[in-house]
């Protein structure tokens, strides 16, 4: 029992190490975008990333059946929920850095627990309760505070790339949930950065050509080195272990610190100063993903 304790301590206080990690990987996009394109940024990362992960799972000493997908439905639903949780969701949001300010865009990215819980509600018959429902109003309330100011002269590609990844990323965590993998989640983690690797690298090639990187300044170099092993190949490594050991609520509920680190690194690092309307957005999205993402509250069964 003390043990258990211990381990869900530990835990819990990787929970937060994460939320500063990705928290901080925000700027670090922002200031590596100055001088390396977006899909060499995402094949790069996603790619370390998986790298790290398949490491890691031969490391175990378990060799590569720690990393087996059984052949079928399950390869393909590996290779769907990639396409959408790691692929979709990384490219979208670095290109929605380079046309939003980084405060906003993690503001809007965030409103994830909401799609997916509208998602879940229609694709998966799952219920919405008082929370659920008060969570939706939040977060539609929130995103109006944030949109309908731009919305006059068209929404700006920054936004509307922030809003279509959140979605992807709703939709990936949905299907997955629907699809329920028999493996390991080291397994599915490591193939899903890996296929997410490819797509980047698909990417490139065909928009790009082979990279021709120029000189880099140090702050750049910086960036890119933090996005590269903390953002992506340590922040992967955490949330794994995390999952491993927290009831998936409680790790969900955890990376709500992301968007208050990545706002805040925003403002000191890169000198951003987010307007009232945003500060009010943020306030009803981050109330709104608590009720969302706070595990239910069932009444106590009656005492005959």
């Amino acid at each position: 029992m003390k043990n258990a304790v211990s381990a869900s301590a530990k835990a819990k206080s990787l929970l937060i190490l994460l939320g500063v990690v990705w928290g901080l990987n925000w700027p670090a996009v922002k200031v590596s975008l100055g001088a390396v394109s977006p899909w060499t940024l995402r094949t790069v990362g996603l790619g370390v990333a998986a790298g790290t992960l398949f490491a890691l799972a031969l490391a175990a000493g378990r060799g590569w059946r720690a990393l087996h997908i059984p052949a079928g439905r399950d390869r393909l639903h590996v290779l769907l929920t990639a396409l959408l949780n790691i692929a979709a969701f990384n490219i979208l949001l670095t290109f929605a850095q380079l046309g939003a300010a980084t405060s906003r865009v993690a503001i809007i990215t965030y409103s994830m627990p909401l799609w997916a819980t509208l998602m879940a509600c229609v694709v998966l018959r799952e219920r919405l309760d008082t929370m659920r429902c008060a969570g939706l109003a939040l977060g539609a309330a929130g995103l109006a505070v944030l949109i309908a100011p731009l919305a006059a002269g068209g929404l700006p590609p920054g936004i509307q790339y922030a809003l279509a990844a959140a979605l992807t990323w709703a939709a990936g965590t949905v299907y997955m949930k629907w699809a329920r993998i028999a493996a390991a989640p080291l397994a599915i983690a490591a193939w899903q950065l890996l296929i997410g690797a490819l797509a980047a690298l698909t990417g490139l090639l065909w928009f790009e050509g082979m990279p021709h990187p120029g000189p880099l300044h140090a702050a750049v170099l910086c960036a890119l080195g933090y996005h590269i092993f903390f953002g992506m190949a340590l922040g992967y490594i955490l949330w794994f272990r995390i999952i491993a050991q927290l009831p998936a609520g409680t790790a969900a509920l955890g990376t709500l610190l992301v968007p208050v680190v990545g706002v805040s690194g925003a403002v000191l690092l890169l000198g951003e100063h987010p307007s009232h309307a945003d500060m009010l957005g943020f306030g009803l999205i981050f109330g709104a993903a608590l009720c969302v993402l706070l595990p239910n509250r069932k009444p106590a069964p009656l005492i005959s």
